[in-house]
C-alpha cells in the first residue's frame, strides 16, 4: 500500500500538534501557568499514591515530556500510541474525580486523534510498524521445535 502524500499534511498537523501539547502540558506541571494540575486528580486515585498529588504531577510531567518529544522525533508510532492510553486514562481518572467532564471529552477526542496519527504514521513508514506475529505461524514454530 503507498502513502498518499495529500494525506501527509494531516499527519504532521496531528505529528506537531500532539507532540508539542504533551511536552508543553508536561513542562508546565513544573510552573503551573495553564492550570493548578493537582486539582484534576482524582480522591480516590490521590489516596492510592504513595506520594503526594505534586510529586505525581511532576512525575506525570517528565513522562509527557519524553512523550511529546518521542512523538515529534522519530519514535511517532511508539510516542502516538502511548499518548493515547495515556490520555484515556485522564479521562478515566477526570470521570472518577466527579468533575471536569468536558476535559475528559476533550481528552477521549485527543486520543483519538492519537490513534489517528499512529495508523496514518504506519502507513506512512511501514518499517515503524510492529507486525504481530500470526498465530499460525507460532503453532508452526512450536511443532517444528518439538
Amino acid at each position: 500500500m503507498t502513502f498518499d502524500r495529500r494525506l501527509d499534511s494531516a499527519r504532521l498537523a496531528l505529528k506537531f500538534g500532539l507532540g508539542l501539547a504533551a511536552f508543553l502540558a508536561g513542562l508546565d506541571k513544573f510552573f503551573g501557568l495553564l492550570a493548578d494540575w493537582p486539582r484534576y486528580l482524582a480522591p480516590v486515585v490521590q489516596a492510592a499514591l504513595p506520594v503526594d498529588a505534586t510529586t505525581f504531577m511532576w512525575v506525570a510531567g517528565v513522562i509527557e515530556m519524553i512523550v511529546g518529544l518521542a512523538i515529534l522525533t522519530n519514535w511517532t508510532l511508539l510516542g502516538s500510541r502511548v499518548v493515547m492510553v495515556w490520555l484515556l486514562a485522564i479521562a478515566g481518572n477526570l470521570v472518577l474525580s466527579g468533575a471536569f467532564f468536558d476535559v475528559a471529552v476533550r481528552d477521549v477526542e485527543m486520543a483519538i486523534a492519537a490513534f489517528a496519527l499512529s495508523r496514518l504514521t504506519e502507513v506512512e513508514d511501514p518499517a515503524a510498524a510492529i507486525e504481530p506475529v500470526a498465530p499460525a505461524v507460532v503453532g508452526a514454530r512450536r511443532s517444528s521445535a518439538a
